[in-house]
């Protein structure tokens, strides 16, 4: 007998292959492509996994099968290697099938192994929601009648929810609420995509905040320096000067947003300006809030927030006197 020729009774080998598809086929491991070509058969139960025409041209001869556990074990007497490519759906049956036959203990089993062909980068689950996102903009009933301004206010919902979720210090409701606020953008970036007169993608959005946050960090970036916090705040604002070229401090501000958080940017504008502006004359709540807006952020507090939090004590104290009353 050859030495390099396995006994007869030898027990083989059998390599599950999974591959994502987020990575483009054909970008596999090259510990992947080693065992494609070493192995003495590959089966496939997929006819059009997207990965076959990029093996066959690369010389690996694929066999469209769907063997039972039991079959899979017998394939590899004789000390044979066989590789199956999972499936989308991940093959569960069989796995399942030689799980059981392992824990039986009646046969005599291949060596198993799992070989991951390609990884999922980070970011890689947003392709994803894009592609879900785009079959539901293309078959709901309520989602493809959406417009931006229709759904406008959900974004604001949204934004309101995370911010909760945030001054809560709920990990949980923090993680849902990101997602949410997700959502909003890549459904208003699909429903872009059929502007007839200057349509965008995600990948637009996607490549249009890469270049702005490159452009505005040359301290990360580029040969800029910035050794503080303040020092890259500095840089943030004078490159955001270059770039909209604004004749006022006030120009950007969106005054559609909740009025103690409208003055504190404006406030806060201001300040960074080196504007010396008086309150302007006036009475009443509109004007004293306006003052107390100003006076929370030059102090460094958020009013908007701390209202929020003075807010939520109100309202348990509301609860307790209603407790109290039951």
């Amino acid at each position: 007998m050859n030495e390099t020729t396995p006994p007869a009774d030898a027990p083989g080998r059998v390599i599950l292959l999974t591959t994502s598809h987020r990575v483009a086929p054909g970008l596999l491991s090259w510990p992947a492509w080693q065992a494609l070509h070493g192995a003495d058969a590959v089966l496939c139960a997929d006819a059009t996994h997207p990965q076959l025409p990029y093996l066959r041209e690369a010389g690996v001869r694929v066999e469209q099968a769907s063997p039972t556990a039991q079959e899979l074990v017998d394939a590899c007497a004789g000390g044979r290697t066989v590789l199956v490519i999972a499936t989308a759906e991940g093959d569960r049956p069989l796995t399942d099938g030689l799980a059981r036959l392992a824990g039986s203990g009646r046969i005599t089993m291949p060596d198993l192994e799992l070989l991951p062909a390609s990884y999922d980068l980070p970011g890689a689950r947003l392709l994803d929601l894009v592609q879900v996102m785009d079959q539901i903009r293309g078959e709901c009933p309520w989602s493809s009648q959406q417009t931006h301004q229709g759904l406008a206010k959900y974004a604001i919902e949204e934004a309101y929810e995370l911010v909760e979720a945030i001054e809560e210090g709920d990990r949980d409701e923090l993680l849902e609420e990101l997602g949410d606020v997700l959502l909003q953008v890549v459904f208003h970036a699909r429903i872009a995509e059929e502007d007839p007169e200057s349509p965008f993608s995600v990948d637009d959005v996607a490549g249009g905040i890469v270049e702005k946050l490159i452009h505005r960090h040359p301290h990360v970036f580029g040969d800029d320096s910035a050794d503080t916090p303040e020092d890259v705040k500095a840089h943030w604002l004078r490159t955001k000067a270059e770039e909209k070229q604004r004749s006022s401090v006030t120009e950007g501000i969106p005054l559609g947003q909740p009025g103690l958080a409208l003055a504190a940017k404006l406030a806060s504008r201001v300040r960074t300006a080196g504007l010396e502006v008086a309150v302007p004359p006036g009475e009443g709540v509109g004007y004293e809030l306006l003052a107390l807006a100003l006076r929370a952020e030059a102090d460094g507090v958020d009013p908007e927030a701390a209202l929020r939090v003075a807010a939520r004590a109100y309202r348990d104290a509301v609860r307790a006197a209603e407790r109290a009353g039951a």
